[in-house]
């Protein structure tokens, strides 16, 4: 079975969401796992608007990359610069991917503006996660 991580810097939003989209999208033919470099909980308003597009995260945890050092990855995916940038040696064979997401949860404006946010890279996730398994995951 593939075994695919998504790292981030405190698995709390931006890992939470494509850990969610890629189980969604692999029906499956895939284990996916999410950590962050650091854990900062997982984000309520991460959350919310997953479960606004039908996608329930509210069962997972924040974990931290090295909770998972002895999985044999296929995949590992950053989501963050932060994460791709200070990721400390993490022994796989895996294929290395990388795409940097907005983090939503760094907005700050009015209630709506930041609900404006959390959708767009929700969405932004969405779309990097189907690519991803339609490309990847037989």
């Amino acid at each position: 079975m593939t075994n695919i991580l998504v790292l981030c810097t405190g698995n709390s939003c931006r890992s939470q969401m494509a850990h969610g989209y890629l189980a969604f999208f692999c029906k499956g033919k895939a284990n996916v796992f999410s950590a962050g470099v650091e854990t900062h909980g997982v984000n309520p308003k991460a959350v919310l608007f997953m479960k606004e597009d039908g996608i329930d995260i509210s069962h997972h945890t924040s974990n931290n990359m090295l909770e998972y050092k002895d999985i044999p990855f296929n995949f590992v995916i950053t989501v963050c610069d932060h994460a791709k940038e200070v990721c400390p040696y993490f022994p796989t064979n895996a294929k290395m991917l990388h795409h940097n997401f907005e983090d939503p949860s760094k907005v700050k404006g009015t209630e709506e503006e930041i609900a404006e946010s959390f959708r767009k890279v929700r969405n932004e996730i969405k779309e990097y996660c189907r690519k991803f398994v339609e490309e990847n995951i037989d």
